[in-house]
Order: C-alpha cells, then sequence, then structure tokens
C-alpha cells in the first residue's frame, strides 16, 4: 500500500487513459451523449457526476480512508448536506462546544427552521458527554482541533461512546487534514472539511468535502447531493487536486513554522496564553492588554488580516469581529472566546519572518 505523501502526489495520475495526460483534464462539460435507450458512458449530467469531480471525490475517499466522498460548493454546503441528508425534525445532535462561527450559525439555522436541537459539551470528559445524550439524540459533532481554541478530542474514545449509543460520529478535520489525522481509521462514521484551507491551500477556491464510510450512509449522502446540486465545478475540483499534491510538504512547513511561533508567543510578556496542539498550521493566543487588538492588527506588515486560514500566506483572525461575529457576545464570552483572542494560520514562510513581523507590531503597541 502506497504511503500517504506517495498517494497525495499521484492523485490524478493515469485517470486519462485516452491521452496518457499526466494532469487530469477539466471537463466542462454539463451533458454527455448516449449512444441509445440504456446505454451511457456513466456520465449523464454533470450535477449527478462529472469526470473531473470524480477524480477529487475517488482520490480523497482513499486518502481519508472512507467509500465515498463528495464535492461541495464550500465547508458550510458541507455540512449543510450532511444535515439534510441525515437528519429530521426532532433530531438532537451533541457538538463541541468550542465550535467554528459558521457551524454555530447553521445548526442555529436548523435548531429554529426544522427543530433539529443542538447541545454544546466540552467534549473532554465521556461520562459528561454522555448525560447529553437523550432518546433523540442521532449524532456527536466533533471539531478536532476545534476553532478557535484548538482544543483536542479523542476520537477513538468518543467513536466508542457513539457505537454504545448508535449514534453517528462526524468529525470536521479541515485543521489537520488527512495527512495529520484521518478520522475514520479511529471509528468516525463521516468526516467533513472546509476544502478552501489546506486541502486547496492557496486561498483561491471555495470548496467543502464530505467523506463517508459505509454504503448506507454514502448512499444517503449521494441523493441528497444530487438533488440539492450544491456540488463543486471542475475546474474547481481541478484546483483541489492540484493543492493535495502538495499537501504532505505544506503540511509539515506550517507546523515547523507553527511550533516555533507558539514558541516565541509563550515567551512575550505581551501576550497573555497561546493556544496550540503541538501538531499543525493553527494557533490562537490572546493580548494581555484587549484594547491592543486593533493597533497590533494594524502595525502588521507581512502578516495579513484576513477571515480565512490554510493558505501558504499566513494570516491572522480577529474571531470577535470576523468568525465568530453572528454569536452573541455572552455567548463567546461564556466559551473563552474573547476580546483579547487572535487566531493565527501560520504560513510557509520563513518563520524569522513572521515572528520578527509579530515582534514589531507589538514594540509599536508598546510605545504608544
Amino acid at each position: 500500500m502506497k504511503k500517504l505523501e506517495t498517494a497525495l502526489v499521484q492523485l490524478g495520475n493515469k485517470t486519462d487513459e485516452r491521452t496518457g495526460a499526466i494532469n487530469p483534464p477539466i471537463y466542462m462539460s454539463t451533458a454527455y451523449q448516449h449512444q441509445g435507450i440504456g446505454h451511457s458512458t456513466g456520465y449523464d449530467y454533470s450535477r449527478t457526476k462529472n469526470p473531473t469531480r470524480s477524480v477529487l471525490e475517488d482520490g480523497f475517499a482513499k486518502l481519508e480512508e472512507g467509500d465515498a466522498s463528495f464535492a461541495c460548493s464550500s465547508g458550510m454546503a458541507a455540512i449543510q448536506l450532511i444535515l439534510s441528508s441525515l437528519f429530521r425534525h426532532g433530531d438532537h445532535l451533541i457538538a463541541t462546544k468550542d465550535i467554528y462561527g459558521g457551524t454555530y450559525r447553521i445548526f442555529d439555522h436548523f435548531e429554529k427552521a426544522y427543530n433539529i436541537s443542538v447541545t454544546y459539551d466540552e467534549c473532554q470528559v465521556i461520562s459528561e458527554t454522555e448525560r447529553c445524550i437523550n432518546e433523540n439524540t442521532k449524532a456527536i459533532f466533533l471539531e478536532t482541533p476545534t476553532n478557535p481554541l484548538l482544543q483536542e478530542v479523542d476520537i477513538e474514545k468518543y467513536s466508542k461512546l457513539a457505537k454504545k449509543h448508535n449514534l453517528l460520529l462526524i468529525v470536521d478535520n479541515t485543521f489537520l487534514t488527512p495527512y495529520l489525522q484521518q478520522p475514520i481509521t479511529l471509528g468516525a462514521d463521516i468526516v467533513v472539511h472546509s476544502a478552501t484551507k489546506y486541502i486547496g491551500g492557496h486561498n483561491d477556491v471555495l470548496a467543502g468535502i464530505v467523506v463517508t464510510k459505509s454504503p448506507t450512509l454514502s448512499e444517503k449522502i449521494f441523493e441528497m447531493h444530487n438533488a440539492s446540486g450544491a456540488t463543486l465545478s471542475a475546474s474547481d475540483c481541478w484546483l483541489l487536486v492540484r493543492g493535495l499534491k502538495t499537501l504532505a510538504l505544506r503540511m509539515q512547513r506550517h507546523e515547523e513554522n507553527a511550533q516555533k511561533v507558539a514558541d516565541y508567543l509563550q515567551k512575550h510578556p505581551a501576550i497573555r496564553r497561546v493556544y496550540y496542539p503541538n501538531k499543525g498550521g493553527m494557533l490562537s493566543f490572546c493580548l494581555a492588554d484587549a484594547d491592543q487588538v486593533r493597533s497590533f492588527l494594524a502595525n502588521l506588515n507581512l502578516i495579513v488580516f484576513a477571515e480565512s486560514l490554510g493558505g501558504v500566506e499566513s494570516f491572522i483572525t480577529y474571531p470577535t469581529t470576523q468568525t465568530h461575529a453572528d454569536m452573541p457576545e455572552e455567548e463567546r464570552n461564556s466559551r473563552g472566546i474573547g476580546n483579547d483572542l487572535l487566531r493565527f494560520s501560520v504560513g510557509i514562510e520563513d518563520a524569522g519572518d513572521l515572528i520578527a513581523d509579530i515582534e514589531q507590531a507589538l514594540q509599536d503597541d508598546r510605545k504608544k
């Protein structure tokens, strides 16, 4: 069996037997000719299936060791696909308390519109999470590491809990990618990614991916994926295939840089706290003085103040006004997302240059 690094680089190779193209073609066609009634090449209409999308979906399912994967128009479309395919009025799910603001927003919508209730739990102590389970509970939804406080959740332990109560275990693997974590091998039933982030890796494609384990789940997701039409375009699928080829190298550099930046921040007197799980390229930190957030962001020269993550460029995000702006302030504060918190997607630039940019921004703050 190929090593993951090899599988990533080889993704899409030898898929075009007619020409032998190393780089898989982008099939822009929305329709495909039938030679007669009952005859099909396997492709009929691009919403249902597209050759370029098949390269991505088939390859990605293997990377996550799932049975099937489904490329969606965004990470949020991927989560909506799961909710609309598998949950019904009155169902209940348990989710990590520290969670991406967009996921919180769509959960809130499904609670209000479809009476699909959500209980938020730290998901650190199995017995406490187990007390949240009721007769209507259908699934546990984990982010690990969480967004933005980078808390890790033990997937294997929660898989055992889910199986004990006949629940689905859904894991958002956006932050670590298949290179650093494969939730299905740890017992998850479904994996979801905002592929806009590390999978694409270059801040040039909006996409999401759902990976399923089991024919039944795969069929349910496929039916809604086809019916809703929230599928990814052929050109965007091609961008993800291209991005995946360098994922291993990028993740290695992201992680190496993040460890250096975290070490620096932990020793800095202007930093109150650093959140870093010692893996991946994401970290968060709190300034000692929340009033300095605005000037700190304005003083950055190299690092970009922007609302995303996972690209080769370094981004710093302010959850209070960006990713978690739709979460009520009282709710944010209760979850540890204060006005002093910044989330840092550490890029692949020279780590010394990144640290120097932070240092000069903090120095400017201290001069004022």
